[in-house]
Order: structure tokens, then sequence, then C-alpha cells
């Protein structure tokens, strides 16, 4: 599949919602079981929260997600918390991210976050934060679950991220 291709099936999806509604009666259901859920072991005031989003998001000095793979790409790009937003971009075509590309707060709210912690709604901001790409299918969806999902959650842990904001794209 092409890119422009994928670029062109965004747009008419975000322009003719129904066709996503058609297209999803056709997708294969990936079945979970359990819920990945876990309480709150104490106020969100004095938690340390990051940001995984599946947008596509990364700096432009990293290596873009594989938009050429047809089953996606299962890795993920660390952002540092303090990075400008200008240094900032989505490498995604399977969604109309214009508006984003104008204010990555929409995918990637880190300056939320920052005014939280200013405001001293949440403790801290995670020193780095995840970028993946959403669109995952095959034999990758066992490569994420299994290899680099784990991993970033480990990372995560070990900065003594609290919780996470999910942000889809």
């Amino acid at each position: 599949m092409s890119r422009f291709k994928n670029q062109l099936i965004a747009k008419l999806f975000t322009r003719f919602p129904f066709l996503v509604e058609r297209w999803v009666e056709h997708a294969a259901p990936w079945k979970v079981e359990g819920i990945p859920w876990a309480p709150m072991a104490r106020p969100l005031k004095e938690c340390k929260i990051a940001i995984v989003t599946t947008a596509g998001v990364h700096l432009k000095t990293q290596k873009p997600f594989d938009m050429r793979d047809t089953n996606g790409d299962p890795t993920y790009r660390e952002i540092p918390r303090d990075v400008p937003k200008a240094q900032l971009m989505i490498t995604h075509d399977y969604y109309d991210h214009r508006d984003a590309d104008k204010d990555i707060n929409i995918v990637f709210p880190i300056d939320r976050l920052k005014e939280f912690k200013e405001t001293g709604e949440i403790g801290d901001v995670a020193e780095t934060n995840f970028g993946f790409m959403g669109h995952i299918n095959g034999g990758y969806i066992y490569t994420l679950l299994n290899e680099t999902a784990p991993e970033a959650a480990e990372k995560l842990k070990a900065q003594g991220t609290d919780a996470v904001i999910l942000t889809p794209g």
C-alpha cells in the first residue's frame, strides 16, 4: 500500500465517518481477557504522570515510524519531557493529523501536564514519555504485546511513573 493511498483513506474516513463504520464491520476483532486496570495508590497531586500516545509522535531527529509496512510498526520512540514542541512531529498515515500538526497537544498533551504540575494538580511529569504508531496488524500485534509495550512499561516504572495518559491518533 502506498503512503498516498493510506493518506487518502485517512482523509476519506475523516470526511465520511460512515465509511469507518463499514470498515469496522468487516475487521477481525482482537480479543483481550481481563481489564488492564490498577487503582491509584495515592492522590493524583502526588503522582508522576507520563504520556503514551499511539498517534505516531516522535522527535524530528528520530527515525520515523515505518509507513511502508502494511502491518505497521510495533516500535516506540522515547520523548523527553522538556523537548521543545518544534522538535516533535507525527509520522502516521492512518488518520488525519493536520490539526495535531498545528498543536501537538491535541495528541500529546505535554503542555497541559506541565500546567497541572504548576497548579499542584499532579506531582510531576515523567522525564520520558512514549510515542507508538497505532496501526499494528498481523504478527506485529504479538511483538507489541510481548516485547515493545512491556519494555516501555518497564522504563516507565524505572522512572517512578505512577499513572499514564493514553492518547490515540
